[in-house]
């Protein structure tokens, strides 16, 4: 069980918030969240990308020029892939590239990766009400107040989805909003700090603990 500092919108401490989840065995949690990772990435690709073999581009039906005499390499079709506008040899061809992961496993790499970040964690109270507008320069300011290292990457974690949040760190190089209940293994893995709300972390608390 980890403990954290809950801050309030000027960085003053207001209380402490308990973290408790299940997490993978210390010698195995390593390859758990490595498979979750590539998992979620390996599911974003499209597998799109297609390219003609000699079978399928356009072209050929006769020998270019006649096999002897001419002093050119013999050339039996013009579609060759040693030829320009030829075919591709071994070029990519539309394809699935998703990767399976049980549900109880994604849950578990999910969790012992969210627990594995205590040490970057800033747990903030709900500070909607102190953004009536979104204005960047105030949660910027509220940022250096919580400690956030400037140039940082950092996932900001809202229990709810928060329209002036959002707005105003939307164009913040290296910052990204997401809601507790789009918690996925890139995001925590790839921010240098996480800013999560009291309210965030007893959701995720509510709906990771039970397993």
């Amino acid at each position: 069980m980890a403990e954290c500092i809950v801050k309030d919108w000027q960085g003053a401490e207001k209380g402490k918030a308990e973290l408790d989840l299940r997490v993978a065995k210390e010698e195995t949690a390593s390859a758990v969240v490595h498979r979750a990772l590539v998992r979620q990435l390996a599911n974003q690709r499209q597998g799109t990308a297609c390219t003609k073999t000699r079978a399928e581009v356009s072209g050929g039906g006769r020998k270019p020029w006649k096999q002897k005499g001419t002093g050119r390499a013999r050339a039996g079709s013009n579609r060759s892939p040693l030829w320009r506008g030829g075919g591709v040899i071994f070029g990519p061809k539309p394809r699935d590239y998703s990767i399976k992961m049980n549900r109880k496993e994604r849950r578990l790499a999910l969790r012992t990766a969210f627990q594995g970040r205590v040490a970057d964690l800033i747990v903030v109270e709900d500070f909607g009400a102190n953004l009536d507008r979104p204005k960047t320069k105030d949660m910027l300011a509220a940022f250096s107040r919580w400690g956030v290292v400037a140039g940082a990457k950092v996932l900001v974690i809202l229990a709810d989805r928060d329209e002036n949040a959002y707005l105003s760190l939307r164009n913040v190089a290296g910052v990204k909003v997401i809601t507790s209940g789009n918690l996925n293994m890139f995001d925590l893995l790839n921010s240098d700090q996480i800013v999560v709300t009291a309210s965030a972390i007893d959701s995720i608390k509510e709906v990771y603990g039970d397993d």
